[in-house]
């Protein structure tokens, strides 16, 4: 057996690779950041081949660093930014617009006319999903009624649909594979989650046609090949999952109850459901975690838009601190956030609220606030969210949280850890290994060769770094998520729609 696996993490604002061992340890990693563009306020895009050109040259660069050929690569793992929305030619690969990124809210406006119509209930009971300008069926409608003569080039089948992993490997199979895989599809409003196939009635009413959607594979198995002139060899690609749903696979969430939650540009919580998909009657959304041996894991999430993005707005929007890094050196020069609160709408809120028209806020300002307690609420912000999250999964599910799994760029900020352990009143755990986004896809694609037998192999290789235990008094916890409760309901609403919202 070939002994090493790559891993391709395709996030929403870098493109890496992670090239990973039999035990699940990294041995390389190589990142290059692109470019967010931003057309008009509450709008965000990529450029395809951005994404494309830095996710190839990390590849490289990885198994380069790790001193591997590619012919000793077992299989090769794709995980990616989800929702975000492509149309390529079918004959010459080029995109025919920039991405539309999971964050924009250019298609609020077409959100609120379906509500308006009455078919949130339709979408939400064959899609588990709400409707919202984050998932991908109204971005390929909007980009459909907008460029002239596409709607008739895509009925043709000339113009493709996919989410980040499809456009990946159309691109990696040099145009021989149009696939995305289940957790992938369940993410763009217009796949049943129940007869795990595109629906027919939802393409009528969003008026999609069913020719530019990718084939549905599962998250598991071999799907084709990486062209030998990529890499320098051929290499199966044998792994599929949106990044979220990745995570929680890295993170041997195999059970019901099991919950973990990454901590990137946004703040994602998925709680293992098992073989059923259990509907949410607190605004979170249903959603296939991944499917495996012909067997399909769903889950209960919430979705956070912005958590990380925050401290990467006050470095680049305000200018407060010169690297991501430095947020929590500054956040520990205060004891506590002062009474301070930041709301991070800055493109809306997601779950529970889902609200496109909140803005972004600070409250509890006064003439003794610093930069320290402005930094100690950023951070701040990411756990409350996940509080108000864990309760809605809570009620949900039926299943009581027993400690909280976590990942992502921030999770290495203990000072946000040990916070959320605080707020939540259960042990959160940092695993050694904290990629676990890549590393996810990397057990994906294993399991499909053999380099790992079954998910026990996972599960032995997960390893505790270091635990954050409660230690706040529970009415002083309580004390301050009312303070945020207060906060949250006075930033909600800020636009109206027809106003400065987009998509309208």
């Amino acid at each position: 057996m070939k002994p090493y696996v790559l891993a391709l993490d395709q996030g929403t604002t870098s493109s890496r690779a992670i090239v990973f061992d039999r035990q699940g340890r990294t041995l390389a990693i190589a990142q290059r950041e692109f470019e967010q563009i931003y057309p008009v306020p509450g709008h965000v895009e990529h450029d395809p081949e951005a994404i494309w050109t830095t996710q190839l040259s990390t590849a490289k660069e990885a198994l380069a660093k790790a001193r591997v050929d590619a012919k000793d690569v077992a299989a090769l793992g794709l995980t990616n930014q989800r929702e975000t929305t492509l149309l390529w030619d079918r004959h010459t690969g080029r995109p025919v617009a920039n991405a539309i990124v999971w964050q924009s809210r250019i298609t609020a406006g077409i959100c609120d006319r379906l509500r308006a119509e009455g078919y949130a209930d339709l979408f939400r009971q064959r899609t588990g999903l709400v409707i919202d300008a984050y998932f991908s069926g109204t971005k390929i409608k909007y980009l459909l009624d907008t460029l002239p003569g596409l709607r008739t080039r895509a009925a043709a089948g000339d113009v493709l649909f996919g989410t980040v992993d499809s456009y990946l490997i159309w691109m990696l199979t040099a145009g021989k594979v149009h696939a995305t895989d289940v957790s992938n599809a369940s993410r763009t409003l217009v796949f049943n989650i129940h007869t795990l196939d595109w629906d027919d009635e939802l393409l009528r009413i969003l008026d999609i046609p069913r020719a530019m959607l990718p084939r549905v594979v599962p998250s598991s198995g071999v799907i084709g090949t990486v062209l030998p002139d990529f890499l320098g060899a051929p290499i199966p690609l044998a792994g599929v999952a949106g990044d979220q749903q990745a995570a929680t696979f890295g993170q041997a969430c195999f059970q019901p109850g099991l919950a973990k939650n990454t901590y990137g540009t946004g703040c994602f919580m998925l709680m293992n459901t098992g073989s059923t998909p259990v509907v949410s009657r607190n605004q979170l959304v249903t959603t296939v975690g991944w499917s495996l041996g012909g067997q399909v894991t769903y889950c209960l999430e919430g979705s956070v838009f912005i958590a990380g993005a925050v401290v990467q707005w006050l470095r680049d929007g305000l200018g407060v601190i010169s690297s991501s890094a430095e947020i929590e050196r500054l956040a520990a020069t205060v004891t506590d956030a002062g009474g301070v609160y930041l709301v991070p709408a800055l493109v809306g809120l997601g779950a529970p609220h889902w609200d496109p028209y909140a803005r972004g806020a600070i409250f509890g300002l006064t003439r003794n606030t610093s930069l320290g307690h402005l930094a100690r609420a950023a951070v701040e912000s990411m756990a409350y969210q996940i509080l108000d999250l864990l309760a809605a999964m809570q009620d949900d599910s039926g299943l009581k949280l027993e400690s909280l799994r976590v990942d992502g760029g921030a999770a290495v900020n203990n000072q946000l850890l040990q916070f959320q352990a605080d707020l939540l009143q259960v042990p959160v755990r940092r695993p050694v290994v904290a990629e676990t986004t890549a590393l996810g896809a990397a057990y994906l694609a294993g399991l499909a060769v053999g380099v790992w037998n079954g998910l026990d192999d996972i599960v032995a290789n997960w390893s505790l770094e270091r635990e954050f235990v409660p230690s706040l008094d529970v009415a002083r916890r309580d004390a301050l998520h009312e303070g945020w409760q207060r906060a949250v309901q006075r930033s909600l609403h800020w636009e109206t729609p027809g106003s400065a919202a987009p998509g309208n």
